[in-house]
């Protein structure tokens, strides 16, 4: 499907539960088996939708109720863009404790994902709906083959 600007786009909804959270990990993988992306850029974008995912699970549309949590991804020239909505009440970025940012906290298993998109990805940005949603829109470009 065509996107804006026409660039390319992709959309996969899940169930709201963790174990689904493979097929993106699948899917990312194809996708830059198709777009001829480095190893690093894939993982980049892995680690950070999964774990965006994983936000959007826990946090923001927990199981048995139903929902679903949707991913879009654009995909143009420059830049991979994807996009996580959930229907979540959403959250205050500014809040979220940033004790756990450094690398003597590297190892924690929780309390970390805002810090590892963050790092992984040239951008990360969250917008709230007024009735409820959220969504962390991820960026990261494409390097050219002069790279």
């Amino acid at each position: 499907m065509k996107g804006k600007g026409g660039s390319e786009e992709i959309r996969i909804a899940i169930p709201s539960r963790l174990d689904f959270l493979g097929i993106l990990n699948h899917a990312i993988s194809e996708l830059g088996d198709y777009l001829s992306l480095e190893e690093e850029v894939v993982d980049a974008l892995a680690i950070s939708v999964i774990e965006a995912g994983t936000n959007a699970i826990q946090h923001g549309s927990p199981s048995p109720n139903g929902k679903s949590v949707e991913f879009n991804f654009l995909i143009g020239p420059d830049e991979v863009v994807v996009r996580v909505h959930d229907e979540g009440p959403g959250f205050d970025p500014s809040k979220v404790s940033s004790a756990k940012e450094g690398p003597d906290n590297i190892l924690e298993s929780r309390g970390r994902g805002i810090f590892l998109m963050r790092s992984f990805m040239d951008s990360v940005d969250f917008a709230f709906a007024p009735g409820g949603g959220t969504t962390v829109e991820l960026r990261k470009k494409r390097p050219s083959k002069s790279d």
